[in-house]
Formats: structure tokens, sequence, C-alpha cells
């Protein structure tokens, strides 16, 4: 049985190999010769054909926003679970040879779902790497590996019980992949601190456009660079990260303070804005939560609670932090708080990877901001958009000391630093339709106060952050040669990546030439 198991897979190998006669010129679209080139390559029973009973609990089991699951979104031929680095291979491999692309989801919180959608009808397949999780990491190491479908949850929670003492500076969702997360930069509460997520990778594992694996010695320090930050599905598959581990005191501490219209918000918000992003202070972060007519400051202080006092006293008084508000508690116990709320939450939670967005739909978009808005810009905004809408909100995450500090604009492709006061991340959701009255409302909504905001924020270009994804600025256009246009592709490209577009386009070419590996917004090669 297994000399006939073998004959038989060989066969399938070879067709595979006769569709086209070098890896570097992927055949036309065939999507039986695909399937059976999985079933060759990797059990099948982790590929999920459209006919299986589990295929739409399984490509849903990650989606994190209900707009994509409609009648309308185009589905993948099938959804491949890998769990062996192996199987990512013979995905690549079986989808070159027969002209299947792949979406490759880890966390799937793409936010225009990108990494198991396709907005245009063509054949693809989804590369689930939820099964493919783990972080290898022993006490006292300041690195770990994390396989790509581990989420940050996972990452925080194996880091504070196995190696206490080291952190990993990620964001503040838990069920963000991790994958996902240093691929376009990565922005958190710790970033004034360590920098960003893809400042703090020193090596990584890659599948390219030939199905080989290369670590950061093979892959050259090109591309090495253009991984940490250039966005996702654009250079191949990253299926493990070597992660740098920073030490963190033994105690943190969090302080929540809500404050409304009534009691000085835009005040508030206007003296964060300027006093408190200073340089000098990495170990200090508040992000600011705008919903309504109410301003949540959220600070995470590596310290103790008497030494954030005597801070806040003397920078931010206006804002009454008391003792009464400090949680004192370890860096662990932190994210699980920081996210859900409740200091009796424990840190196991964060294993959770389910995220419960119910029927709640959601659109975002993102700007950067490198002169303060003022006291009578945030009054404004709050009187004419914010309070009108209960469901919208801004979170203003701050940038400055190791962000934009010197070097590290070429660390990594993540290019808003020196001079960013803050991040916007815009969110507006609505119930329960992807379209109709309520998702009409949510978007214009959006699109207003978005419009409203433009004489604030940056231009030429209108800065914005890859990992909030959002197609309204544009969309690869695939030319005559079969590849994405350089050129269309900047109206969004020089919005996410300014200077370092052309560099990562310049890495595209050299990895994957054919383009094989794209999606709505990926880096497009050079043009010849």
């Amino acid at each position: 049985m297994a000399a006939s198991t073998s004959k038989a897979a060989a066969v399938v190998l070879i067709l595979c190999l006769l569709c086209c006669n070098t890896l570097l010129l992927p055949c036309s679209a065939s999507s039986d010769s695909f399937l059976q080139c999985l079933s060759a390559m990797m059990p099948t029973e982790l590929v999920y054909q459209q006919s299986s009973s589990s295929f739409t609990s399984v490509l849903q089991s990650s989606v994190q926003n209900p707009r994509f699951v409609t009648n309308t979104t185009v589905l993948p031929l099938c959804v491949i679970t890998a769990s062996d680095v192996s199987h990512v291979q013979a995905a690549v491999r079986c989808g070159r040879w027969n002209g299947v692309r792949l979406r490759v989801r880890s966390g799937g919180h793409d936010y225009e779902g990108l990494s198991y959608r396709s907005v245009q009808p063509e054949v693809f397949a989804v590369l689930d790497l939820a099964r493919l999780r783990g972080v290898q990491v022993r006490a006292g190491e300041d690195s770990a590996w994390v396989d790509a479908g581990t989420t940050l949850g996972e990452l925080y929670y194996t880091v504070g019980t196995t190696n206490p003492g080291f952190l990993f500076p990620g964001g503040a969702c838990p069920t963000v992949g991790v994958s996902g997360f240093v691929s376009g930069g990565g922005i958190g509460l710790m970033m004034r601190k360590y920098g960003v997520g893809g400042d703090n990778v020193v090596d990584a594992r890659i599948v390219n456009a030939n199905g080989d694996v290369l670590d950061r010695a093979a892959m050259g320090e090109d591309l090495f660079w253009a991984i940490r930050g250039g966005g996702g599905e654009t250079f191949g598959v990253v299926v493990a990260w070597r992660l740098k581990l920073s030490k963190v005191p033994q105690t943190v501490t969090v302080v929540n303070i809500l404050r409304t219209m009534e009691q000085g918000a835009a005040d508030l918000v206007a003296k964060w804005e300027t006093t408190i992003l200073q340089p000098v202070l990495p170990d200090l972060t508040i992000r600011v939560v705008l919903q309504h007519r109410h301003a949540f400051f959220q600070t995470l202080f590596l310290g103790g609670c008497s030494d954030l006092l005597s801070t806040m006293g003397s920078l931010f008084p206006e804002l009454g932090t008391t003792a009464a508000d400090c949680n004192e508690m370890t860096w662990l116990r932190a994210m699980a708080f920081i996210y859900f709320g409740n200091t009796n939450t424990p840190a196991e939670a964060l294993l959770n990877r389910t995220n419960n967005v119910g029927n709640y739909y959601f659109k975002s978009k993102s700007d950067y901001v490198r002169r303060a808005v003022g006291r009578a810009g945030w009054d404004s905004l709050y009187q004419q958009w914010l309070s009108q809408n209960g469901n919208g909100q801004m979170i203003l995450e701050p940038h400055g000391a190791a962000v934009g500090g010197a070097n590290t604009v070429t660390t990594s492709p993540y290019p808003h630093r020196r001079g960013v006061l803050f991040n916007i991340q815009y969110g507006s959701n609505w119930c329960c339709g992807a379209n109709g009255t309520e998702a009409a409302a949510a978007l214009g909504w959006l699109n207003g106060i978005y419009g409203f905001m433009a004489p604030f924020v940056t231009s030429s270009p209108r800065e914005a952050f890859a990992n909030y994804r959002d197609l309204d600025m544009g969309q690869n256009v695939i030319g005559g040669d079969g590849l994405s246009s350089y050129w269309r592709a900047r109206a969004w490209a020089e919005r996410y990546f300014m200077g370092n577009y052309r560099r990562l386009a310049a890495v595209k070419t050299a990895v994957d030439p054919t383009d094989y590996f794209r999606n709505e917004q990926s880096i497009p090669p050079l043009p010849k």
C-alpha cells in the first residue's frame, strides 16, 4: 500500500511539474491539477474544499469582520490548514505550478479581509497558518522563535510565564496574529520604549516563490528588511520569526481615566498632544480613545504607581491621576487588563483566539499627525462629529522616543517616525448588514470625519498605516504583462511606505518577479 501511494504521488508530482517548464513561469489556473498536487504532497485532511461540510466553518474560523462573510464574497477554491512548514512549501509549489494564488492568513485581522478573500473573482486558495503556532523560549533568554500562526496573546502568555522579566512590544489586541502584526510594521503601547514590532526581529524563516525555506543569512539583508514592515503577502510566506525580547520591570502600572466633554475632554486631549509626547519619557505611554462625548486615557507606565504619580503631577496634572486610579501588576497581567478591562481577568484569557465581533460590521481609516491639532480643533471635532455618532471612534497612538530616534528610519520599512506626534485610527461600526441604511450612515460618518481632519494631518502624501488597510486609497491594477502596476500602486503605497516604496518594489523584483504573491494592495515589481 505504501509503495502504491508513493507511486501515485510521484505521478501527480510529475504531472504538476509538466504544467510549466520552469518555476519562474506559472501556468494558467488549473483547479483540478492544483488539488491533485496538494493531495500528493500533504495529508488530505488538511485541505478543505468547497464541497467539504467543514469548509465554511474553517474559512470563517478567524474572520474578524462580518462585512466579508456574505453571499457575494468571492470564495477560495479551498482552505489549506498547514500544520508543518513542508505543507506551506507544498502549497506554494502547487500554486505556482498550477497558476493558483494563495491568500495567507495568520490571525485574520486584515481590515479589508484580503488574507481570506479576493475583491475580484479569481481562482485562489487560503493558506491558513493557525495550526502552525508555538513559541520557543527559555528563561533568561532575550529572544524567542515564534511560529507565524501564533497570536500576540499566545506570545505574551508564553513569554510572561516562561520568561518573566522580559516582554515583546506588541499591540493591545491579543487575537492579532504575530505575523500580520510584524509584517505591517507593528505599532503598540510600548513602542516609545522599544520601537515598533518590525524593529524587534532578529531572524526569520520564509518560504519564497520557489517553495524554498530561507533564514536571514540565506534570504539576504534586503529581503529581511522588507518583510519587517513592507506588508504581508508580497515577498513570500514567513513561517517563523525570531523576536527580540526586552527586559521589563517586575511591576508596571496601568491607569484608565474617562473624561466627558463637560469635564473638558477637548482641553485634555490638547494638553496631551503637546505635553505628554516627550522623548525623555519612553517609559510612559498614554493612548487616547475618543468616542461620542468621551475621551478615554489609557496609561501604561513601566514602573510603580508612586513614580507615575510624580511624573503625571509635573507634566499632566490636569488629568487628575490619583493613587486610587493605579493598577500595579506584572506586564503579563497588564496585557490582559488593557484588553479585557478587568483586573480579575486571568492571564490565560490571552490564549483565546476568538474575537467576539458578533454581528457588528466595521470600517477603518488612518492618519498621522505631525503638528498639534489644538484645542479649537478638538472642540470642533467633538461638536460636529464625535458627539453625533456613538458607534464611531478615534484611537490616538503616541509616537516619538524610540520610534523616531536616530537611525530607526532604515531599521525596518515603517516610515512614520521622526516628527510624528501620533497615529490616528478611525473606526465606524454598525449592525447588521454590509449594505443598507445603517451601513450608508456609518460609512458616511467615517468619510466625513476623515475629511474634517484633513487640515490637521499630514499631506503630500497623507500618511497611512499599512496594518490599518484601506482599499479606498486604491487597489492594484494588473497590466498587460500580468504584473501589478508599479505606477498605479503609488496612489496607496507611497502613503503607507513613503520613500521606502521604491526600495520595497526593488526587493519584490528580485525575489518574486512574476508577482505570484499578490493581493489588492501588495507591493508590485519595478517596471521593466
